[in-house]
């Protein structure tokens, strides 16, 4: 199904994302793929990222 895409076909659909989003969303579409894939493979190897400190009081103390 979708390996019949050539050339001709690839730059299409490019020019489509191009009309509908605009030139200057595609760097920022592009980002957020490639956040959202790694995340997604991230996730499926079971990483999970240091913990943060405990939340803070508003005297600066830490939670107990």
């Amino acid at each position: 199904m979708f390996g019949s895409l050539g050339i001709p076909e690839l730059l299409l659909i490019l020019l489509i994302v191009i009309i509908i989003f605009g030139a200057g969303k595609l760097p920022q579409l592009g980002k957020g793929m490639g956040e959202g894939i790694r995340n997604f493979r991230d996730s499926l190897k079971g990483d999970q990222p240091p913990k943060s400190d405990p939340p803070k009081d508003d005297d600066g103390s830490k939670n107990r």
